[in-house]
Parts: C-alpha cells; structure tokens; sequence
C-alpha cells in the first residue's frame, strides 16, 4: 500500500494566524501542497483585526492587502482634558473578509485544501490526526504549525475585556477616522475606554474595553454600557447587525514556544502576541512571511521562525515589564493616566510599540518626564520587581 506524499505544511487553527501563513505561502510558491483544520464552519471566527499600515513590509502588504475591509489615513485618543489626531494610516480586517480571501486563495491553488468542521484531535512533529464525519484520518507533513488561540495560564498580570457591537444608524454618524480610545467614560472594573470604528456613514463598530484584574466577562453590563456610549453621542440606531466580545490575557511572565522541526506553534498559542495589547496581526504577520520564504526557498520552516525569536523575545521583555508595572504600581481606577502618558509620545514610537518593534530610543523615552498620574509609590516599592521570567536575558 503506498501513501501519499507529506504535505509541505498542515495548519491546525483557522484564525488570523494561519490565514495570513495560507496567503503568505502560497503568493511565495502557489504549488506548495497545504491543507488548513479548522473545527467551524468558516474562518476567523467572529473577531475585527487592525493594524498600523508601517506596521507591514511592502512584499507582507502585497498579500495582506486584499484582506482589508477598511483603511483610514490617521485615527484619534480622547481622555479626560485631552485629545489627539494621530497622523499613522490604520487599517482593518474583518473574519468575514478573512474567510473570503483565504477560503477562494485555497480553492485557486492546486496544491491546497481546507478542511472546515474537523477537530484535530492528536497533533506531533510531521503528524495530526483529525475527526470529521464518522471517521478519524491521519495526514503527514513536512511541518505542523499548531495556531489554536490562547493555552496559557502562567503568569498572566491582568485582562482585556470587551464586548462590541456593529450598528447601522439612522442617519450618517459624521466620523471620518477611528476613535481607538475615547477614555473620557467612566471608569469602571480597571482601566476603561471605548473603541469606536466607522465602517460606512451610518455604520459603527463600538467596542466598550477595560484592563481589569479579572477574567469574568460581565457581557449584559458591557452591552449596555455600550448601548449607553451611542445613545450619549446622540447616534440613533436602526439595527444592531452583530455582537463580538473576548478575554484576552495580558501577561507579565510567558515565553515562546520553541519550534521544532516539523512543528511551530503560532499565534498565541506559541507566543507570538503582544502581552499590552493583545494585538496579534505584526508579529502574526512577520512568522507567516518567515515561513512563506523558506516553504519557496525548500528549507526547514522551523529554522526560519527559529531566526525570528531572539528579537521577538527581547520585544516580549520589556512589554511584560510594563503590564507589571501598570497592574502593581496603579491602582485600579486610576489605571488609565498609564495610557494617557503613553499617547502623549511621538507618532511613530506608539506605532511601533503597537508593532512590537521599539528600539531603545522608544524604550528611553517611554520612561522620560514626569509619571504618569495616578502612580502610586507605596504600591511601587511594595511590587519591587516581577518575578523572575522565563526570559531571562537582560532587557536592552
């Protein structure tokens, strides 16, 4: 009985992370045999990605680019005595674009496939297994790359939250860029803001976020304080089209996942997050062109994501620090002059932490002037330091 050749790559996980190495790899070698598990019924779940537009490369934005559902030239902060047009161009992506685009990607290339409600139900170097149907398979690869959301409880500082809803308004909103924090609202359960993103001119995304201690998503209250966000800005609603809402854990203490030969772990999954904000899509974006390079050059896709860790790491160091720092030395409610501090820097130092790519001048400059308000020193010199991390080369 002979067997089919291994696939070049098998991606177990349909969400931004192997949506963006499926397009990565295939506009690098479109023959590459692939096959992508997803356990639902379509792609990127029910989630909005966004990105700084430097954020990208011009041969990453080449293939991330027909992913994008929405762009805006600059976008804006508002706090409390204090608001800011950021001149750095944002960009969105949609999981119902990302399902589009990746799902005719992989119908067009003759090597690929894409296995939507499978569960992969055992996974190793070269190998998974998946159930679908009545029946369990088992499929060989070259290499796994294991991309299936958060498995990390180690070391975790504190809690995104939010719940969004996508409205469609009466009458035209008048936004004509993002508002990605309005930090004017009360603040309640942590630090608190509003994201607001115009779809269209009658259509908002309006996402009520804080950084709390705790994981426990109170979904009825942050609807409704929402609800109240647009009925204050005098925005009557003609339908509510969807709702998302997420948990995502900001860490002080995590590493990464070293990849083997023949299996990555991707995503948050493997560590490739940003531990402050939660955004994914920069590096999501770096390890899937690193694997799209070395799946066209035939060499061991683990080596090249391998060659991307040290300074990813040392980016990981110095985030973690400041998620201790912001959850020990602040105290709840008073959390929020930590984020007003930081946009009060220039440009292109936020958009390149936002990236996970600061240098050490952003780092220095993050730490110049006068603290952020609401820093307390008892609660400073009773923190000390964060626990050793799994980390442990010296931040520079």
């Amino acid at each position: 009985m002979t067997h089919p050749p291994p696939l070049d790559l098998a991606l177990v996980g349909g969400g931004l992370q192997n949506g963006l190495i499926a397009l990565a790899v295939l506009a690098a070698r479109p023959t590459a045999r692939i096959a992508l598990f997803e356990r639902g019924p379509r792609l990127g779940g029910n989630h909005t990605w966004c990105f700084h537009q430097g954020d990208l490369d011009a041969a990453q934005a080449a293939w991330v680019d027909p992913l994008v559902a929405h762009r805006w030239p600059n976008y804006d902060v508002a706090f409390t005595g204090y608001r800011r047009a950021l001149a750095s161009p944002y960009a969105c992506v949609t999981a119902e674009r990302l399902d589009e685009v990746v799902r005719a990607r992989l119908a067009a290339a003759p090597g690929a496939e894409l296995y939507t409600d499978t569960e992969v139900v055992a996974l190793g170097p070269g190998r998974l297994a998946f159930r679908r149907g009545g029946g369990v398979q088992s499929v060989r690869a070259h290499t796994v790359v294991d991309a299936r959301g958060p498995d990390r409880a180690r070391g975790v500082g504190g809690w995104q939250k939010f719940v969004g809803i996508e409205l469609e308004l009466t009458a035209p909103h008048g936004l004509t860029t993002p508002l990605l924090m309005d930090a004017t609202v009360e603040q309640v359960d942590g630090s608190r803001f509003v994201y607001v993103l115009p779809l269209g001119p009658r259509r908002l995304l309006v996402e009520d976020t804080c950084f709390s201690e705790s994981p426990a998503l109170d979904g009825p209250r942050l609807l409704a304080q929402a609800r109240a966000y647009v009925a204050a800005r005098g925005w009557k609603v003609a339908a509510e089209l969807r709702e998302e809402r997420g948990v995502l854990p900001l860490y002080w203490q995590t590493a990464v996942t070293p990849p083997a030969q023949g299996l990555i772990s991707a995503g948050y999954q493997g560590g490739w997050f940003h531990p402050v904000t939660g955004y994914s899509f920069p590096p999501a974006a770096r390890l899937a062109a690193a694997i799209g390079r070395a799946i066209a050059d035939d060499t061991d896709p683990a080596a090249a994501v391998a060659a991307l860790v040290p300074e990813h790491e040392r980016q990981l160091r110095f985030a973690m620090r400041l998620v201790w720092m912001m959850f020990k030395w602040f105290p709840p409610e008073r959390r929020i002059g930590v984020l007003e501090h930081f946009y009060r820097l220039p440009d292109d130092t936020i958009r390149r932490f936002y990236g996970l790519a600061s240098t050490t001048a952003d780092r220095t400059r993050m730490f110049l002037g006068r603290p952020p308000r609401g820093l307390s020193l008892r609660a400073m010199i009773a923190a000390a330091a964060p626990p050793a991390s799994p980390l442990t080369e010296a931040t520079s």
